[in-house]
């Protein structure tokens, strides 16, 4: 293949450039500016709920939405193994401990048939991470939450659009975070975003992430407690607010490619996709395969350097939560064998996945994985 392709670039087709030459005309560039509530409320709408706050990064989203949740230090959260190590990071910021679960083999979320054993009476929240676009089972979660009185803190950074039987998955958690960085469906470039049906955690993000300032009164200099400034640049938003305005467009593109990918790969032995669950809406952030040695003829590395070599670029799968000395020399317990995180880990890859990839650029894709095998 003579052109490059990307792993994944950003789409900007839509009101970008417009939205961002008024907010440089208007001289409002900083986290003033009429972007940033026009995105905050536009994007708490495509998520079906009331609120939203926007923040620097998806880092800082979820960070913030902890801190509004009030854990603190000795508290416990709980988590899958397999997923990005911000989702883990975030919980360590406020002194508390990640609890790590394996994922299921099928969708490669949590494992809700092992979360409940984790619950202790340390435990403060669930956080589920829809990996890949597809929802963890927040349904079964929510039970969980509601039994034990815990809060479910969705890490949506993946999920821009996703919904369970037709409800977008921010309604059934308490808090929802997401990540805008320039590969995800809906981007800012970097940018995150909390959101939330809860008044009064609402409020304590807002206060939160700007330095505790009040959030009523004249501002003076003086503190209560000890915030962070996560805010987000009108410059930001107003891109935010162009991309939500086209999300059902761009989400539209992301899931054409995924059933491309699977209908041109089907018939190849030893390449195994992400299952959707019935119900469940898979918004396809990324198209990852896992890659079977003896079936395919070849392992994931050297389908890796195949590909790379053929001008296509690609991504290994995250590498588990357990194993990351970061977290190890935190402290974290790793008690449990996370077996299909492992194989995720060690056999997975994602393939391009832009929004703005043609059906014939798909197609040569697949034809490079089906003939490499040959």
């Amino acid at each position: 293949m003579n052109k490059f392709i990307p792993v994944c670039t950003p789409l900007l087709i839509g009101n970008e450039k417009k939205y961002l030459m008024d907010a440089i005309e208007s001289n409002w560039i900083s986290s003033a500016g009429k972007y940033v509530d026009l995105f905050e409320r536009q994007f708490a709408k495509f998520c079906g709920v009331k609120f939203g706050v926007s923040t620097c990064n998806g880092t800082s989203a979820l960070h913030l939405a902890l801190t509004a949740a009030g854990i603190r230090g000795g508290d416990e959260v709980i988590l899958p193994t397999f997923t990005m190590i911000a989702s883990a990071f975030s919980v360590c910021y406020c002194g508390a401990k990640p609890v790590f679960v394996d994922v299921n083999s099928k969708n490669w979320t949590i494992d809700v048939n092992k979360i409940e054993e984790k619950i202790s009476d340390k435990t403060k929240a669930i956080m589920p991470v829809n990996i890949y676009g597809h929802p963890a089972d927040l349904l079964t979660i929510r039970k969980l939450c509601n039994k034990y009185n815990i809060l479910m803190i969705e890490d949506a950074a993946e999920g821009h659009g996703a919904d369970i039987n037709g409800i977008p998955c921010s309604q059934y958690s308490d808090i929802s975070c997401f990540s805008f960085f320039s590969n995800k469906n809906i981007t800012t470039g970097e940018g995150g975003m909390v959101v939330t049906n809860e008044h009064h955690l609402y409020e304590l993000c807002r206060y939160f992430k700007n330095l505790c300032f009040p959030l009523q009164g004249p501002r003076e200099f003086k503190h209560e407690d000890i915030g962070f400034n996560y805010r987000m640049s009108n410059l930001h938003a107003a891109i935010g607010l162009a991309q939500t305005e086209r999300a059902a467009e761009y989400i539209a593109m992301r899931i054409n490619n995924g059933e491309m990918y699977r209908k041109f790969l089907s018939k190849v032995p030893g390449i195994s996709f992400q299952e959707d669950s019935p119900g469940y809406k898979n918004t396809y952030w990324m198209n990852a395969v896992v890659i079977n040695k003896e079936e395919y003829g070849h392992d994931r590395d050297e389908l890796i350097a195949y590909l790379n070599e053929s001008n296509v670029d690609t991504r290994k799968l995250f590498i588990g939560m357990h194993r990351q000395p970061s977290l190890i020399k935190y402290g974290c317990k790793f008690d449990d064998e996370y077996l299909v995180c492992d194989m995720l880990s060690h056999n997975g890859l994602y393939l391009p996945s832009s929004s703005s990839l043609t059906k014939e650029e798909i197609f040569d894709i697949c034809k490079l994985i089906s003939g490499f095998r040959n």
